[in-house]
C-alpha cells in the first residue's frame, strides 16, 4: 500500500460530521476528498511551499532542502513527511543520503477539482485600468 492510500486511510477513519460537511453533495468520493484535503493541508504552510519550489530544479538531498531554512533538520524532516503523506513529494534512499524529488503528477487532484471554478471570467485589468482613470477624469 503507498504512502498516500495509507494517509487516505487513517483520514478516512477521522469523525466525519455530514451535516457539516457532505461530500457527496460535492460529487467528488471519499478517497478524492481526503486527497485533496491532504494536498491543500500540506500547501498551506508557506515553508512547504518553499521546499515545493526548490525541488522544481531538481532532485535534492534533505540537508540540501535544509540548507536555506532556519530551522532543525528534523523540522524540516517533519515538512517534507507531510509533502510526501500529501503525495508531492517522494522521498528515496540513496546509500546514507535521503534524497527527495517531486512528483510531476502529484497535484492532477487538486487541478482537476479546481477546473470545475474555471468559469468564473478573469480579471479584466486593462479594463480595471480604464474605468478608473475615466471616472478620475471625469471627477
Amino acid at each position: 500500500m503507498t504512502r498516500q492510500a495509507q494517509s487516505a486511510q487513517i483520514a478516512s477513519k477521522r469523525i466525519f460530521n455530514h451535516s457539516v460537511d457532505d461530500r457527496s453533495a460535492l460529487g467528488i468520493s471519499q478517497v478524492m476528498a481526503t486527497s485533496l484535503d491532504l494536498i491543500f493541508s500540506a500547501l498551506s504552510d508557506p515553508t512547504r511551499r518553499q521546499i515545493l519550489t526548490l525541488l522544481l530544479e531538481d532532485d535534492m538531498a534533505v540537508t540540501d532542502v535544509a540548507e536555506p531554512f532556519e530551522m532543525s533538520l528534523a523540522a524540516i524532516s517533519k515538512h517534507l513527511s507531510v509533502l510526501s503523506n500529501a503525495g508531492l513529494i517522494q522521498q528515496e534512499r540513496r546509500g546514507r543520503v535521503k534524497w527527495c524529488k517531486l512528483d510531476p503528477d502529484a497535484m492532477q487532484a487538486a487541478w482537476a477539482w479546481m477546473q470545475g471554478f474555471g468559469h468564473f471570467n478573469p480579471l479584466d485589468l486593462d479594463g480595471l485600468e480604464a474605468y478608473i482613470e475615466k471616472t478620475l477624469q471625469n471627477s
